[in-house]
């Protein structure tokens, strides 16, 4: 369990925990086991999620900023109500 896991792998073994608790077969001890590794897995896909989220945000402010159409080689638009 570590920050090294794909977010697939982390939602797989986060399933997995959450499969062995609805099965409701597991020793009171094993049940704090798993929903104590179903946290960690859930944490893990979190941080993986907000760095994606980070990361579109990041190139969709940058796509929309003028300087990125210039260097495109395209002018930006101009502003509403001024044609020259």
């Amino acid at each position: 369990m570590s920050e090294e896991l794909t977010y697939e792998q982390a939602l797989e073994a986060f399933d997995e925990r959450l499969r062995q608790l609805e099965d409701g077969k597991l020793s009171l001890e094993d049940t704090l086991k798993a929903v104590g590794e179903a946290r960690k897995y859930l944490k893990i896909c979190e941080a993986k999620l907000e760095a994606a989220r980070g990361k579109i945000e990041t190139r969709a402010a940058g796509a929309s900023a003028p300087e990125a159409d210039t260097e495109a080689g395209t002018e930006p638009a101009p502003a509403e109500g001024k044609l020259f």
